[in-house]
């Protein structure tokens, strides 16, 4: 059955019109300026119809820590804030995704849960070289490794002759490799802004600029090496853009993501205690923040995720407020439009820049973009209509991942999602999740 969505602002890759968004099943037909000559039309004024989000940084935990998040609180999350497709880590899941039957009891677990479509990362651990071309048989879109401890003990880091190793499998199996780029470069003294576990200023100081700086640096010359695409996962320091200003201008096939948290959020204002602000790496001070900013509407930062890493309360060490004992990790998954929005229209950003960072760019990275992240004919049906000029206040009862944990609780953001479409079906609308998990598992890179 063919139908049609109309607004007066339709975001397409390079402008904003009025016009109908022309749905034949799961597909987008057309997109109509004029009249579209079509019995069914929904016109829905003014909110903005957009290609839904391609979240492509996802920890959803299941199998193996259900408690911490699942497939349908994620998904249902995901489709709340707009996000049509998402890409799962390999961690902190039990088993992690570092084999074939590990990645296909992901599969199984997530099969009748997926409120929106679901791609899966693998992993790259020391010593799992041979299961690699398993992982890309059974259709991960890359692979995922750590250069510093990655919280769990099942997901080990590599260190520079496991790369040397693996990239060129990679490259060979047509993967990218996603790097957590931080190095451990030793203990760090702290003596001049104290070893109170509850300031904030103390976590900070021990995960320095340097640690991502010298990774980066690291992965340069391993891609410049191997000609294994590299993309840096949730780049959070600012003194590392001028060594990939460097090497995208040499055409090294390398790529960065940063995150909301480390585009809307500082370090100055983080309170004593505030666990539910920790990560890796950390939230850094505002003249970092405005420098991602910057390199962002360059494109040397290619595009945002939430890198979604939730945990149970507990984990977060709420009572102690201890930032070095609590666990790691921004729980952020349906804000991450609305928090990019609210700086990003201060900023002077358009429609259509929020629709690439947010949607095509990614798509394109996780090998997607044959049909997802744009709004074009022959795409998938996959829309976020959103008011971009409405406020709403993040209360817990707002929120659908799994628990209400978040740094952005009481704050005020700026474009509220009123409908998300997955291939033509409303997956949220009104609070509510009307079609059900509905959601695809996207295998093999161009297969989407």
């Amino acid at each position: 059955m063919r139908r049609g969505l109309r607004s007066t602002r339709v975001v397409l890759p390079e402008r904003v019109v009025a016009a109908t968004v022309v749905i034949a099943g799961e597909q987008i037909e057309d997109v109509v300026t004029g009249d579209a000559g079509l019995a069914e039309v929904d016109d829905v004024g003014d909110l903005v119809i957009a290609p839904g989000l391609v979240d492509c940084h996802v920890h959803v935990n299941e199998p193996g820590r259900t408690e911490w998040e699942g497939f349908t609180t994620a998904t249902r999350a995901a489709a709340a804030g707009g996000v049509t497709t998402l890409v799962d880590m390999p961690l902190n899941s039990l088993p992690v995704t570092i084999d074939a039957p590990a990645l296909a009891q992901k599969l199984a677990a997530s099969e009748t849960q997926r409120y929106v479509d679901v791609g899966f990362w693998g992993g790259v651990v020391p010593h799992n070289l041979d299961a690699l071309a398993g992982l890309a048989e059974g259709g991960v879109l890359g692979c995922k490794t750590f250069l510093v401890h990655s919280g769990i003990d099942e997901f080990p880091n590599t260190n520079e002759e496991d790369l040397r190793r693996a990239m060129p499998v990679l490259r060979d199996l047509g993967l990218p490799l996603l790097a957590h780029a931080e190095l451990d470069l030793g203990a760090v003294d702290l003596t001049a802004v104290g070893h109170d576990p509850r300031a904030y200023r103390g976590y900070l100081a021990s995960r320095p600029n340097a640690w991502e700086d010298e990774a980066i640096r690291l992965l340069v010359r391993l891609c410049r090496e191997t000609r294994c695409p590299v993309h840096i996962v949730h780049l959070s320091s600012a003194s590392s853009l001028e060594t990939l200003r460097r090497a995208k201008h040499e055409g090294l096939p390398i790529t960065a993501e940063t995150c909301p948290h480390y585009l809307c959020l500082e370090a100055e204002s983080i309170p004593d205690g505030a666990t539910e602000y920790k990560c890796a790496p950390p939230i850094r001070e505002h003249d970092n923040r405005e420098a991602l900013w910057q390199a962002l509407f360059e494109g040397v930062i290619d595009f945002v995720i939430t890198d979604h890493s939730p945990c149970t309360p507990a984990l977060k060490q709420p009572e102690r407020g201890d930032f070095f004992a609590a666990w790691g990790g921004i729980a952020s998954l349906s804000l991450g439009l609305s928090a990019i929005w609210t700086e990003a229209r201060a900023r002077g950003a358009s429609l259509p820049q929020l629709a690439t960072w947010m949607s095509r760019a990614p798509a394109r990275f996780a090998g997607l973009s044959r049909k997802k992240g744009c709004v074009a004919r022959g795409y998938d049906a996959d829309l976020v209509v959103w008011s971009p000029e409405e406020t709403f206040e993040v209360a817990p009862e707002t929120l659908f991942f799994r628990h209400k944990v978040s740094p952005y609780l009481g704050r005020t953001l700026t474009g509220r999602v009123a409908r998300t479409l997955l291939r033509g079906q409303v997956v949220f609308a009104d609070g509510a999740h009307p079609a059900g998990p509905i959601g695809a598992a996207l295998l093999h890179r161009g297969a989407a």
